[in-house]
């Protein structure tokens, strides 16, 4: 059976966090790719390198820091407002609503949480361009955790503080299997959505899906009280 059309059983869950970029959109918008685009341009300008050596750095601060901004602001002193600033204009063409994911997010039984490495702004700008942000009760955004990314302990402790997050009862969806080993470690259940989603063999990833919506669609949830 394909993972994206196994019937989860998810009636345990009450408490739902989602990862923004890739996640709560397909990767073939190609929306990502403008982001990253941007985020090497700024690398680039920082760092006066080439574009292939900007690009190395922008991935190697990604893969020690879990956030290339995380990296930047260590090593380069970028202060992370200039740094989101580079997002704030960017065209949301690619990104269109998708009623079926909007059906299927809205019944959730519970919180829905979005857990995002971006900024608030841009947040907001993606979620109201997709027709979502009605459905979410907060944005936990990198400025909620000072700056601390996932996978790092430190975004994770912040949001279950903030939200009192049982883990045994939250359902964590991401498109970076990396940023589930924590949330699995935690006990909370995990999800890897995207088109590698399926090629995972992370035992700590419970649950792959391809498309977020089908996944919802055919989830087994709890019953409202």
């Amino acid at each position: 059976m394909r993972p994206d059309t196994h019937r989860a059983d998810l009636r345990h869950i009450d408490t739902w966090l989602f990862d923004l970029d890739g996640t709560l959109y397909p990767a073939e918008s190609g929306f990502l790719d403008a982001v990253v685009d941007r985020m090497t341009d700024f690398v680039e300008k920082v760092t006066g390198l080439p574009r292939d050596e900007a690009l190395k750095v922008q991935k190697a601060y990604l893969a020690e820091h879990g956030l290339t901004l995380k990296g930047l602001m260590l090593h380069h002193d970028v202060d992370p407002d200039d740094f989101h600033a580079i997002f704030h204009d960017l065209s949301l063409e690619a990104l269109a609503h998708d009623p079926d994911l909007l059906a299927q997010l809205g019944r959730l039984p519970g919180r829905r949480l979005i857990f995002t490495n971006a900024d608030d702004r841009h947040a907001a700008r993606v979620l109201e361009r997709l027709g979502l942000g009605h459905l979410f009760d907060d944005v936990f955004h990198i400025a909620s955790t000072g700056y601390e990314p996932k996978p790092s302990a430190a975004a994770f402790s912040a949001i279950g503080a903030a939200h009192d997050i049982a883990p045994a009862s939250t359902a964590f969806f991401e498109d970076s299997a990396r940023n589930l080993e924590p949330a699995a470690g935690l006990g909370m259940t995990t999800v890897l959505v995207g088109p590698y989603a399926e090629q995972s063999t992370a035992p700590f990833v419970q649950y792959r899906t391809r498309h977020l919506a089908p996944f919802l669609r055919d989830a087994q949830l709890k019953e409202a009280a």
